[in-house]
C-alpha cells in the first residue's frame, strides 16, 4: 500500500472513530472529539490528493464488501484534485466547527446525530472521486446525499415554529431533488454498464465504443442532468438556496465548497474519461447550463438580502462558470483544438479550487456573524467591522476572491477561462462563432454583477451603522472559529499569489481526464505560462504592483495635504443633524438600481396596501409597500409542475376504492402491460 492508500485507509478509520465518539460522548467532549477526528480525516484526504497530483496512483478492490461485484477504488490525478480540495476544506471547517458547534447545545451541529454524521459525510466527500465502479460510485453518492440531508435537518428541533418550518421545507426540497438526480444517475450508469458489458470504470472505458450514438447520447444526458443537479445548475437548483441558508454554517461551507464540486467531477469523469468525449451538442448543453447558471445565480444573489442565501446563489454562479469551462473544453476538443480545450478544462478545475477556498471562508464568516448576532438579514446588520474586526477582514479577503479582481484568488481562474475562449474563436464554424462570444459575455456580466453583490454584502453588514440591537452588541468569535477561518484565508492568499505551484498538478488532472494532448500550463512560484499559447500571468508581481501603486498614491496624497492650509470646521448639514441608521443604505435599497435595469428578467412582484381612516376616505391611516423578487425559474417551472402533481394525486385517490379485487386487477393489468412492452422491445 502506497502513501495514497495509507492516507485513504487512515481517513476511513478516523471517520469511524469520529462517528462513534460523536454518538457516545457527552456535551462539549463529543464536539471536540468529533471535530479532531474530522480535521485529521481532512488532513489525510489532503495528503492523499496531493500525492496523486504529484503523479501517484492507487487502486484497491474489496470483493466481499458489496454483493456481486465488490467495491472498487482507484485514485489518479483527477480524483486526487477533488480529494485534495475536499480534504483541505474539511480540515479547516472541522477546526472552525469545534467552536461553532460548542455554542449550539443539544440541538443543531452540537447534537449527537450531527456530530456522529459529520465525519461520515466528510469521508464520502473524499471517497466519491475515488470510486472506480458503478456500484461503488452509486453507494458512496447516495451515502453522501443521505448524510448531508441529515446535517441540513440538524436544526429542525431548535428555534421557533417559523424556523423549524423553513428547515423542514429545505430538507424536503433537498431530499426530493437529490433523489431525483440519483434516479437519473442510476438509469444512465445502468444503461452504460449494460451496454459496455461491465460495471468497473475500466470496463466502461473499454466498452464505450460499442455503444450506439443514441445510447451514448442518452447516457450522457441522463448523467449530466444528475450531476448538474448536485452542482446547483439552473434550472435544477431550487434546493440550493433553501438548503444552504437553513443548514448550520459549517455544513453549508462543506456543501458549497466541496460537495457541489463533485457534480462537475462527474461530468468530466464520465464525459471525457469514460465515454471518451462526444459530439458537439453534448458540450453545448453543458455550456448552456453553465452560462444560464452563472447569469441567473448572480442576478438572484444581487437581489438577496439574506446573507447565506446570497452566498448560495453565488455558488450557483461560480459552478456555472466551471461548467462553461467544461463545455468549452468539450466543444474545442470536438473541433480538434486540443490546446485551448485542455486550457479550458484546466481553468475550470482551477476555478473550482479557488471557489472552494473563498466560498468556505465566506460561509464561515457568515456563520460567525450569525453566531454573534443571530441575524442573516443584511437589512438588520451593520457596524460589525468595529465589533468583529477579524471576521470582517476574513470576509473582505474572501469577497475579493469572489469578485475575480486582482489580487484575489478568483482572478486567475476566470482569466484562464477567458484566454481559452478567446483562443477558441479561431475555430471555424457558425456554432463556435456564436457560442463562444456569448460565453465570454456571460462571464463578463457575472463578474461585474459579482462586484456589486459583494460590495453590498461587505458594506451593509460591516461598514454601515448598526440597524438592530443584536448587531450593536455583537462580539468576536472564539479562537477555534478564527483559526479555521485563518486556515482558509491562508489558502486564499497562497492561491492568489503563487497559483503556478498548481500548474503541474492541474496538467496531470487534465491528462487523466483525457481532454488534451499535452500540459496546458507551465510555471512556478512567480508566473503561470500557457503552454503552446502566447500568454503569461504573474499574480505575485501584479499584487506587488498594486500594493506599490496604492502606497505611492497614499504617500502623494499625504504630502500634498501638508502643503495646504486646513481649517477644522463643522460641515453644514442643512439643519438635518447627524445621520441615523435608518438613513443609511440597506441591502434592498442598494440592489434597487440593478433590479430596475433587469426588471424584465427578474419580474419583481410588488403590492401597495392603503388603509384609510374610518371617519374619512380622504385621510390615510397606513400605507404598506411590499416588494419581492422571486426566483423566476422556480416560479414559472416548478410551481406549475407541483400544482399538476398535486392535482394528479387528488385525482388518483379515486382509484383507491378499498376493493381488493380492483387492486388485484391493477396489478394484473400492469404485469400484462410490462410483458407486452418487453415483447415489443425484443
Amino acid at each position: 500500500m502506497n502513501a495514497i492508500g495509507a492516507a485513504t485507509a487512515a481517513a476511513a478509520a478516523l471517520a469511524a472513530a469520529g462517528g462513534i465518539l460523536g454518538a457516545a460522548l457527552p456535551g462539549r467532549a463529543r464536539v471536540l472529539a468529533s471535530g479532531v477526528c474530522t480535521a485529521a480525516l481532512g488532513a489525510a484526504g489532503l495528503a492523499a490528493g496531493a500525492a496523486a497530483l504529484r503523479g501517484g496512483r492507487w487502486s484497491a478492490t474489496a470483493p466481499a464488501l458489496l454483493p456481486l461485484s465488490g467495491a472498487h477504488l482507484a485514485v489518479d490525478a483527477l480524483s486526487g484534485l477533488f480529494m485534495a480540495v475536499a480534504g483541505g476544506v474539511v480540515l479547516a471547517v472541522a477546526v472552525y466547527g469545534v467552536g461553532y458547534a460548542a455554542g449550539h447545545g443539544p440541538y443543531g451541529t452540537g447534537s449527537r446525530t450531527a456530530q456522529a454524521t459529520l465525519p461520515v459525510f466528510a469521508l464520502t466527500l473524499l471517497l466519491v472521486p475515488a470510486a472506480a465502479s458503478v456500484s461503488t460510485f452509486l453507494l458512496l453518492w447516495e451515502l453522501m446525499a443521505l448524510t448531508s440531508l441529515v446535517l441540513v435537518l440538524a436544526r429542525h428541533r431548535g428555534g421557533g415554529p417559523g424556523e423549524r418550518a423553513a428547515v423542514r421545507e429545505a430538507g424536503l426540497w433537498y431530499g426530493v431533488m437529490t433523489h431525483f438526480a440519483f434516479v437519473l444517475l442510476l438509469a444512465g450508469t445502468g444503461l452504460f454498464a449494460a451496454g459496455a458489458g461491465g460495471e468497473t470504470f475500466a470496463a466502461l472505458r473499454a466498452g464505450a465504443h460499442a455503444l450506439s450514438p443514441g445510447t451514448r447520447g442518452l447516457v450522457f444526458v441522463l448523467t449530466a442532468l444528475a450531476f448538474a443537479t448536485k452542482a446547483g445548475a439552473v434550472p435544477l437548483h431550487p434546493w440550493l438556496p433553501r438548503a444552504h441558508p437553513e443548514a448550520p454554517s459549517a455544513v453549508s461551507a462543506l456543501m458549497s465548497a466541496a460537495m457541489v464540486n463533485l457534480g462537475v467531477y462527474g461530468v468530466v469523469r464520465l464525459g471525457f474519461d469514460l465515454l471518451g468525449g462526444g459530439p458537439r451538442w453534448w458540450w453545448l448543453l453543458v455550456l448552456g447550463l453553465g452560462a444560464l447558471s452563472a447569469v441567473h445565480g448572480i442576478l438572484q444573489a444581487a437581489m438577496a438580502s439574506d446573507l447565506k442565501r446570497l452566498l448560495a446563489y453565488s455558488t450557483s454562479e461560480n459552478l456555472g462558470l466551471a461548467l462553461i469551462g467544461v463545455g468549452a473544453a468539450g466543444l474545442l476538443s470536438d473541433a480538434g483544438r486540443r490546446a485551448p480545450a485542455a486550457l479550458a478544462l484546466a481553468a475550470a478545475l482551477l476555478h473550482l479550487v479557488n471557489h472552494a477556498a473563498f466560498k468556505a471562508l465566506l460561509f464561515c464568516a457568515a456563520g460567525s456573524v450569525l453566531r454573534a448576532t443571530g441575524l442573516r438579514d443584511l437589512d438588520r446588520m451593520g457596524g460589525l467591522r468595529a465589533r468583529m474586526p477579524a471576521t470582517c477582514a476574513f470576509f473582505a479577503l474572501a469577497a475579493l476572491g469572489a469578485v475575480a479582481l486582482p489580487p484575489g484568488n478568483g482572478f486567475l481562474g476566470e482569466w484562464l477561462l477567458l484566454q481559452s475562449l478567446v483562443h477558441g474563436l479561431a475555430v471555424p464554424g457558425v456554432v463556435t462563432a456564436l457560442v463562444l462570444p456569448l460565453a465570454v459575455a456571460a462571464i463578463a456580466l457575472s463578474a461585474g454583477l459579482a462586484a456589486a453583490v459583494f460590495v453590498k454584502a461587505l458594506g451593509v453588514a460591516f461598514f454601515a451603522r448598526p440597524r438592530s440591537a443584536p448587531a450593536g452588541a455583537a462580539v468576536e468569535s472564539p479562537p477555534s472559529m478564527l483559526a479555521g477561518m485563518g486556515l482558509l484565508a491562508a489558502a486564499c492568499t497562497a492561491l492568489a499569489l503563487v497559483p503556478g505551484l498548481l500548474g503541474d498538478g492541474l496538467s496531470r488532472a487534465v491528462a487523466a481526464a483525457g481532454a488534451g494532448d499535452g500540459p496546458p500550463l507551465a510555471g512556478g512560484a512567480l508566473a503561470v505560462r500557457l503552454d503552446r499559447l502566447a500568454a503569461t500571468m504573474s499574480p505575485l508581481w501584479v499584487a506587488c504592483a498594486l500594493t506599490a501603486a496604492v502606497a505611492v498614491v497614499a504617500v502623494a496624497a499625504r504630502l500634498l495635504a501638508r502643503r495646504r492650509r486646513r481649517d477644522n470646521a463643522r460641515l453644514w448639514d442643512c439643519g438635518g443633524g447627524a445621520p441615523t441608521a435608518r438613513m443609511s443604505y440597506t441591502a434592498t435599497s442598494f440592489a434597487e438600481p440593478l433590479q430596475r435595469v433587469f426588471d424584465d428578467v427578474l419580474a419583481p412582484q410588488q403590492d401597495v396596501d392603503v388603509t384609510p381612516v374610518r371617519a374619512s376616505a380622504y385621510l390615510v391611516e397606513r400605507v404598506r409597500f411590499r416588494r419581492s423578487v422571486p426566483d423566476r425559474v422556480e416560479h414559472r417551472l416548478y410551481r406549475p409542475l407541483l400544482s399538476a402533481v398535486s392535482q394528479a394525486g387528488r385525482a388518483a385517490r379515486r382509484l383507491a376504492t378499498g376493493s381488493l379485487h380492483l387492486y388485484l386487477g391493477y396489478g394484473f393489468s400492469g404485469l400484462v402491460a410490462l410483458l407486452l412492452a418487453l415483447a415489443a422491445a425484443r
